[in-house]
């Protein structure tokens, strides 16, 4: 049956100013029928530019934290618990384990993270947003800004950004998407799109991304606007991630990757360093990183209790304990499993012992090397506890604001989503450099992230090693840096190092696209043109 709720133009900018972006429609894109009459009066508004883009921000955060029925935190879902090593599941009511097994048929996965509905709510209002800002008259904005021209630009570019960046999670989730870059004025009769080629959307996403410098600038106007604002150094770091996302996803068949793209990506990161004026956070500091607007921070989503905007259902919240709030159990609903600590934050210990030597049995007191872990590395000491135990607690997203706090009741998490910083760019360089066959380069830089966070001597890599073994350590130090933040199950992609962790994922399921999501198939039956992920026709 069909279930279409109609609510006038301006209600839907308004409700999407406030965050309220639930309502469904008949079709895919969800975008809301309009009336012309409320149109005309919002876009009379001085303010309705502001409004507008607050509302853009609000759907964006809604798409990655909020999700569709409910599901929430699918931006570290689809980044984080898709590698079956980071993240382990004490207590779970929605079989989330399955999603480390690469077993994503159940209806309640296919209709909650396999629906991108609420990802094309948010490139509707930016469509919006592009077509009435150029249309709004200098004399309505000079009543509240000084400077009509460069405030349409700002608004526009923002939203030129928050589109490719939609539009870029969208095809790393699920590969080829329908394309859809114009607001129509009747949505109810607008045109069923199939989904787009994989590498015209990439276009697309670059092209939105030029815009978006073109109109904007380097660096905020009020330290309100750091990071959480989207600038000039936001879109030259999607860029990047963009250009090394297609050179390396263009031909699954392929482990080469596209040589022009690897050199875009290497000259916007040169770009972005240079006039970016962003810096590493102290690591006495490393805490202050993910409470948000620091140094380092290029482009995140507010979740500070500071505005009120904490979330009480953000996915640090599922890894602690009573210790953290006191209304919860002994033991958290997720934890971090031990595999990835030894993994990741080893170190190698030199001593003398007693070892067997099976060729003249008998024991020979000799030199030998262990394993053992890392615990001088900033990033462990301060992600970290507990783990000595089987479920070890991750305490990244820690910064809990009790709304009632006499009685430690009502817990919102105060960690802001960071999507892009500049620890992320930098180890990036490190990519290219062995992807331009410069291992040496790649040794030094990720020496740099090594020593900077005071790891184990013995972590730092020796000249020399084989390009395929810096990439693994590349990939380790990508796990250190990048934990729980969204990226690293892409990297794996990007890299081809995905069956060091990924048993699911088989060299012929990844040359089909055997990683990208299916689609909900309830989406199929308004759109005649919308076809299933490859991989997936015939599974789901």
């Amino acid at each position: 049956m069909k279930t279409l709720f109609i609510i006038n133009y301006w209600k839907w900018v308004l409700f999407a100013a406030i965050g309220l972006s639930t309502m469904s429609c008949n079709k895919f894109l969800e975008e809301e029928p309009r009336n012309s009459t409320y149109k005309e009066v919002y876009w009379k508004d001085p303010k309705a530019g502001e409004t507008a883009i607050a509302g853009n921000y609000a759907l964006l955060r809604n798409a990655l934290m909020d999700g569709f029925y409910g599901v929430g935190n699918r931006y570290y879902i689809y980044g984080d618990m898709t590698p079956d090593i980071y993240i382990g599941i004490n207590r779970d009511s929605y079989s989330h384990p399955e999603i480390g097994k690469g077993n994503w048929t159940s209806n309640y996965f296919a209709q909650s993270y396999g629906n991108w509905t609420v990802f094309y709510k948010t490139i509707a209002m930016s469509n919006i947003i592009l077509k009435e800002m150029p249309l709004v008259s200098n004399d309505i904005l000079i009543l509240e800004q000084a400077d009509p021209e460069a405030f349409r630009k700002k608004i526009m570019g923002q939203a030129y950004f928050i589109r490719a960046f939609s539009y870029f999670m969208l095809t790393k989730i699920w590969g080829d998407v329908p394309l859809v870059t114009e607001a129509y004025d009747d949505p109810i009769s607008a045109p069923h799109l199939g989904r787009t080629s994989r590498i015209d959307v990439m276009k697309q996403i670059e092209e939105d991304c030029r815009h978006a410098i073109n109109f904007l600038s380097w660096g905020y106007k009020t330290a309100a606007e750091r990071a959480v604002t989207a600038n000039r150094g936001s879109a030259y770091a999607l860029m990047a991630h963009l250009y090394l996302w297609r050179a390396t996803t263009t031909d699954l068949t392929s482990n080469n990757p596209i040589l022009s793209d690897v050199h875009s990506a290497d000259t916007t990161i040169n770009t972005l360093l240079a006039q970016g004026g962003y810096a590493l956070t102290d690591t006495a500091k490393y805490g202050d990183i993910f409470k948000g607007r620091s140094s380092e921070g290029i482009f995140e989503l507010n979740v500070s209790e500071n505005t009120l905007e904490g979330s009480s259902a953000h996915i640090g919240m599922k890894f602690l304990n009573n210790n953290y709030i006191p209304t919860y159990g002994a033991a958290a609903d997720f934890f971090t499993k031990p595999a990835y600590l030894s993994s990741h934050f080893y170190k190698i210990e030199e001593k003398e012992d007693w070892v067997w030597h099976e060729d003249i049995r008998q024991w020979v007191w000799e030199a030998v090397q262990s394993r053992g872990l890392d615990t001088l590395d900033v990033r462990f000491k301060n992600n970290f506890v507990n783990y000595t135990t089987d479920k070890p607690v991750c305490i990244k997203y820690s910064n809990i604001v009790f709304r009632n706090p006499g009685q430690q009741l009502e817990p919102y998490n105060s960690n802001n989503l960071i999507l892009f910083r500049l620890s992320d760019i930098k180890l990036l360089q490190a990519e290219i450099a062995l992807y331009q066959n410069n291992p040496s380069r790649a040794i030094t830089i990720i020496n740099a992230s090594r020593t900077r966070y005071g790891g184990d001597s013995s972590s730092l890599l020796k000249p020399g090693l084989a390009k395929t073994e810096v990439m693994k350590e590349y990939m380790i130090e990508r796990g250190k840096e990048l934990y729980l933040e969204g990226h690293l199950f892409f990297d794996m992609i990007r890299t081809r190092t995905y069956s060091e962790h990924i048993t699911w994922l088989t060299e012929a399921r990844f040359k089909q696209g055997g990683f990208f999501w299916p689609v909900d198939p309830r989406l199929f039956s308004e759109n005649r043109l919308l076809v299933q992920t490859e991989y997936w026709r015939g599974k789901i």
